[in-house]
């Protein structure tokens, strides 16, 4: 094939693996609707400024419509020996409106469009995560809300620790994926600035009106160096890192979702609907829902390292590396679109077992800082010396075989003389977890408040 629409001064076609290795329609058409938004700029443009006729203009957009909804209902025929969706479009828009269309690339390159579109596609991604991390949170609210008051064990090296409550554990998922939505956000702010106009490197002798194009599209502003506008994509890089640090969040909330589930944990149960059996062992409930969005997370890791070692070593400006940009970019976004869904569905389903919990919360003399604390309060003594103290008595329950509130006091006593019974008021699991009222503390009633808190933050602002 030798008609290329870059031809002129190649005379022979490409070799069939070159055609192979440069093509990049299969997974770049993904653009295509940014692509023909920002040709819609970008022409309204070149009328405004009499670069081109209004004719020609009105030619292009009405070829763009056309394009644009073939596009839409899925019906534009892309052709690979086209190389790219920018291609791909301006070959429909000639056979559409003639010679017209061959005005459109005035005052622009590959190099500024691929890099404007692939923006306005980032800034899209982050919209769309944005709303499903919203999703998420509202489950995780909601089931914080009914287990405001269940009481489980808090875990430091996934040894017992202190008592906690359900609705206390999961906020904390609410507020590690708050950042994550936050993340996303300045991610977006620091990614709109409009590369149009750039051209291939040095910017264009035409008097076109970046400012146009850039408010057309919904840019703050174009950017201010032509080089550094089609020659980086640290725009990507912060995207798929803000999609890594998210789908780590995903990963240890699935984790936690896998062991609470076991039979040795039963903290929690899954319904048919998130769960699967065993082709051989009949008694198996397997949270693969959970597993697969732990898994899962790799993919995304892999994603970011991958674009990282592409740009690592690029001088300026473009070079063809960069069109392993956006298969990293799409791979995550979809892989976390995807998460996010199981995510909040796996949430939902859950069914908590608040005996089970409570039951578990009793082991591991999880009440051992409450006595700490308690010596701190009654007795005035400094809190390293009741750190001791207790260590005593945890050793003494430890040789009996039962907990710190079954000693009796006499035993206690052997540990510390001035200790007396009132101790044993707060040496429940109960009464541990509602003494916590710090501010962000488990005590349910403060959990209560981080769950209106949380809706306010959170909710009110993605409605």
């Amino acid at each position: 094939m030798t008609s290329k629409i870059w031809g002129g001064r190649f005379s022979e076609g490409p070799a069939a693996i070159m055609e192979a290795i440069n093509v990049s329609v299969d997974f770049d058409q993904r653009l295509a609707k940014q692509d023909v938004r920002g040709s819609r700029a970008h022409c309204a443009m070149l009328v405004a400024t009499g670069i081109i006729s209004e004719a020609d203009g009105l030619a292009i957009q009405e070829g763009l419509t056309r394009i644009e909804k073939d596009v839409a209902l899925g019906a534009f025929n892309f052709k690979r020996a086209l190389e790219d969706v920018h291609m791909n479009i301006e070959s429909k828009l000639a056979e559409l409106i003639g010679a017209p269309a061959g005005r459109l690339h005035t005052a622009r390159s590959r190099n500024d469009q691929v890099a404007t579109d692939f923006r306005m596609w980032v800034r899209a991604a982050i919209e769309t995560l944005d709303e499903e991390l919203a999703k998420v949170q509202s489950a995780l609210i909601d089931k914080a809300e009914a287990f405001a008051d269940a009481i489980m064990p808090g875990f430091t090296h996934l040894q017992a620790a202190q008592p906690v409550t359900l609705g206390h554990h999961l906020l904390a998922y609410v507020e590690m994926f708050g950042r994550d939505r936050g993340r996303l956000t300045d991610a977006r702010v620091r990614l709109n600035e409009c590369p149009l106009g750039a051209g291939a490197i040095a910017g264009t002798s035409f008097p076109i009106d970046r400012h146009m194009t850039a408010e057309k599209l919904g840019f703050d502003r174009p950017m201010a160096n032509s080089m550094d506008a089609v020659s980086d994509r640290d725009f990507a890089l912060e995207f798929l890192s803000a999609a890594a640090i998210l789908a780590t969040h995903m990963s240890r909330l699935a984790e936690e979702m896998v062991f609470w589930s076991s039979a040795q944990f039963s903290f929690i149960r899954f319904t048919d609907a998130f769960s699967t059996g065993s082709s051989m062992m009949p008694q198996k409930r397997n949270p693969d829902a959970a597993e697969l969005v732990r898994g899962k997370t790799g993919r995304v890791f892999g994603n970011l390292f991958g674009l990282l070692t592409v740009m690592k070593g690029l001088p300026l400006t473009y070079s063809k590396d960069m069109q392993e940009d956006k298969e990293a970019a799409f791979a995550a976004f979809d892989t976390l679109e995807l998460c996010l869904a199981a995510t909040a569905g796996l949430v939902a389903d859950m069914k908590p077992d608040r005996e089970k919990m409570h039951k578990a919360a009793a082991v591991g003399f999880i009440t051992a800082t409450d006595f700490a604390d308690w010596l701190v309060q009654k007795l005035n003594i400094p809190f390293r010396e009741a750190h001791h103290i207790t260590g005593r008595v945890v050793k003494l329950a430890e040789g009996s075989g039962c907990d710190i509130g079954q000693l009796s006091l006499a035993d206690m006593q052997q540990a510390e003389p001035r200790i007396t019974d009132d101790v044993f008021n707060i040496l429940t699991v109960e009464a541990s977890a509602a003494s916590r009222t710090s501010f962000g503390g488990t005590a349910p009633d403060q959990v209560r408040k981080q769950v209106v808190s949380a809706r306010e933050r959170f909710l009110k602002r993605s409605a």
